[in-house]
Formats: C-alpha cells, structure tokens, sequence
C-alpha cells in the first residue's frame, strides 16, 4: 500500500474519534445527566478540555492532512518529480506529532480524572469523596455520592472512553510518524505526475 493511502486511511479513522472526544467532553459538563447550578460542582479535569482540545480540535490539523497526502501534487520540486510528495511525508510527521500530544494529554487528563474520580453531592455538600481510585473496585463506595443523577457511572464511563480513544488516537500517530519517514525516506510506492511507478 502507498504511503499516502495508507495516511488517508489513518485520517478517516481519526476524524470520527476527534468528534466523539469532543462529544464526550462536551457531556461530561452535565454530571449525570443534569445540570448543576454552579461550575465549581463539575469535575475539575472536565475543565482541562482533554477531550474537546487534545483528542478533538489538535485531532483534526493531523486527520485533514493526512487524507490531503494521496492527493498531493508531487510534481515540480527542483525537477525531481518525488521530491514535493517526500516532502509533504515528512510535512505529516510534523503534524502526527502535534495529533500525537493532543492524544497524550487527553489520556493523561482521562487517567487523572478516573483515579481521583467525581465531583459529587455528599452530605458534606459538593467535594471529591474518593481517594487514589479507591472507588474503582468497590463499587459499594458509590452510594456516598447522592448526585447529580448516576454520576459515578457517568464520569467513569465518559472519561474511560476518553482514556481509550486518546491512546488509539496516539497508536494512529505513532504509525502515522513511521509511515511518513518511509514516505519522506523512500518515497510513495505509488508514482505520481502521469503514474510512472514507484520513486
């Protein structure tokens, strides 16, 4: 497969998990469902826009510029007709690395905001009721919260899809940054300017 097929198809799968980060991070601003009446009572980390900056808005710089790359025009670069498409495979690296940290950070963020888990109504009022994921494997733990609405499912849910889409999205850049040093190094498979065969 060419170098830039192959990118175009780490695009299309990008595009559809930068919508569905932006998506989440958008419902994890109604814990439980509900709206709350004041924003210090959302979860913190939700904030942080991991998903709606890192995996959403960083994930689409990469995504439209890797489908851009099979239909590149490779074509008048010092006379050498492989030179433009080498360039714009090393162009992608560049911006594998931008989507690469977006991912990270929306990971990181997503790992943060599971362990120390949701902001929630206790009877102390608003505050963190558990500590260092402690909730995680006793759900019995989570009757303390007495809402908004099912938060605790709500905010493990939400950011635990965050946490994997994130690390897909930085396995698709990671792939993306090799395959763009074998494009930039050995050029597409595929020839371009007429279809010549490979560069």
């Amino acid at each position: 497969m060419c170098s830039g097929s192959f990118a175009k198809c780490l695009g299309i799968t990008l595009i559809p998990l930068a919508i569905l980060c932006t998506l989440a991070n958008i419902l994890l601003f109604f814990p439980g469902g509900k709206t709350v009446d004041k924003n210090e009572n959302i979860t913190e980390e939700v904030w942080y826009f991991g998903g709606l900056m890192g995996s959403g808005v960083l994930m689409i710089f990469p995504a439209l510029v890797f489908l851009g790359l099979k239909n590149n025009d490779c074509c008048g670069c010092c006379g050498n007709e492989s030179c433009g498409k080498r360039f714009a495979m090393f162009t992608s690296i560049i911006f594998a690395a931008v989507g690469l940290a977006g991912a990270g950070y929306s990971f990181i963020v997503s790992a943060v905001a599971i362990d120390r888990g949701p902001k929630c109504s206790t009877a102390e009022g608003y505050r963190y009721p558990f500590d260092n994921g402690d909730y995680l494997s006793n759900s019995t733990l989570w009757t303390v919260c007495k809402g908004p609405g099912d938060i605790v499912t709500w905010h493990l849910t939400l950011f635990s899809m965050l946490l994997i889409m994130g690390a897909v999205q930085a396995v698709l850049c990671a792939v993306q940054v090799i395959n763009g040093l074998i494009g930039a190094i050995c050029g597409d498979c595929c020839g371009c300017c007429g279809g010549n065969g490979p560069v």
